[in-house]
């Protein structure tokens, strides 16, 4: 139909109108029918009305944004700190809180590891048990070689604490477990390096064997050392109780529908930080002595796979340290720190095992008739024929009291 004008009512004293020859186009606001006589059109869900200038009853409708709820049709409030907006905005609900579960790959790739490790650390532990007696048990120092295999189980289970769903227990083991594993490797490791090093260094002036040698000062030497460790652990827990906590993050950073919450053990990273600070103490300590040793006779002590499992745990360990700093603005810093941290002391485990006691257990299983009292040197006669050595309490050893192969 064209356009054009057409009668469809009229004015006399009052407007009369025929509605049924009224026609509104399909483009109207309201789609057809007759337009309402409204100044606004009512504003839509989590959106305000924000008065217009010059114009009492008229307003704009503006969104209510980032964690903002519609309180009434003009106003728009801040949702707590631990809630966010509904869908329409009317109203706030909590945070959901999320926490690390045992089959993300953040903790299941971490805890096959640390399962693997301790199957490989109790098949050791089983072998030299079983071969207590042997030369190359009592030459390898057997009783430090307990205090090390304890020290790499733990720092395995380590992982398992690290995983485990927050609360006081949990949380008490979490400040425990990373610095205790490790403190008691190390210790028993520089034990056993910086009795080589006192051992040759002292040969060159004396004949007579150093202070403080035998198992037993070694033992005591360790438990001092571990002891340590032990007591600021507990201090701190008494001075600041642990407890799960919740970590919200940096919410203003982030869109309401992405906002979650992390369940956590309560404690900065550099708490964390601060259980593994003594053990790495240690750690550095002992790649020292394994500095000063590396020139020993390969066949008087295990100086050398001492020195390169140092070697590589440094390598290990300097690698944590940018990745668990670097991801600290991170969304999912909680799952990054935490497979950073359970797998550098997994792999670090690893290697303690792989260079110091793999190759005694392949020589024990496969090759026992080299498992044997052996001829050896002193450190003078090393520079002239060998000599025979009598059993000690650490198998054969020399005049300088270091235990040979």
């Amino acid at each position: 139909m064209g356009h054009g004008y057409r009668r469809v009512g009229q004015w006399s004293e009052k407007l009369q109108l025929n509605l049924d020859l009224l026609r509104w186009g399909s483009e109207s606001p309201l789609g057809g029918a007759a337009p309402g006589s409204f100044c606004s059109y009512p504003c839509g869900p989590g959106e305000r009305q924000t008065p217009m200038q010059g114009a009492s009853c008229c307003w704009m409708c503006e969104p209510c944004r980032g964690y903002d709820f519609l309180l009434d049709e003009m106003t728009c409030r801040r949702c707590p700190f631990d809630s966010r907006p509904d869908a329409n905005r009317s109203s706030c609900v909590p945070i959901p809180i999320v926490r690390l579960e045992l089959h993300s790959p953040w903790a299941a790739i971490p805890l096959a590891v640390a399962t693997a490790g301790l199957a490989a650390a109790a098949m050791v532990t089983a072998v030299f048990v079983r071969n207590w007696s042997t030369p190359l048990v009592r030459a390898s120092g057997r009783e430090l070689s307990a205090v090390l295999l304890l020290g790499i189980m733990l720092s395995y289970c380590a992982t398992f604490a690290m995983v485990s769903l927050p609360g006081p227990v949990a949380c008490a083991a979490r400040r425990l477990a990373p610095g205790f594993g490790p403190c008691v490797t190390y210790a028993a490791l520089l034990a056993k390096t910086s009795r080589i090093q006192r051992i040759f260094a002292h040969g060159r002036r004396s004949a007579v064997p150093p202070r403080c040698i035998s198992p037993a000062s070694q033992l005591g030497a360790v438990a001092v050392l571990v002891g340590l460790q032990l007591i600021a652990m507990t201090a701190w827990l008494f001075v600041e109780p642990p407890r799960a906590a919740r970590d919200y993050g940096e919410l203003p950073l982030l869109e309401p529908d992405r906002a979650r919450a992390f369940l956590r053990c309560a404690g900065s990273e550099l708490a964390t930080l601060a259980s593994l600070a003594y053990s790495l103490l240690l750690m550095v300590v002992c790649t020292i002595y394994a500095v000063k040793t590396r020139a020993v006779p390969e066949s008087f002590n295990e100086a050398k796979p001492i020195g390169l499992t140092m070697y590589t745990t440094c390598i290990v360990w300097l690698a944590f340290v940018p990745i668990f700093f670097g991801t600290a603005r991170s969304g999912d810093k909680i799952y990054i720190q935490t497979a950073t941290l359970t797998m550098s002391m997994s792999l670090s485990a690893t290697v303690a095992i792989c260079l110091l006691f793999l190759p005694k257990v392949y020589i024990i299983v496969f090759h026992p008739e080299q498992n044997v009292i052996k001829h050896k040197r002193s450190l003078k006669g090393s520079q002239a024929s060998p000599a025979p050595s009598d059993a000690a309490a650490n198998g054969p050893t020399d005049k300088t009291g270091l235990a040979g192969r």
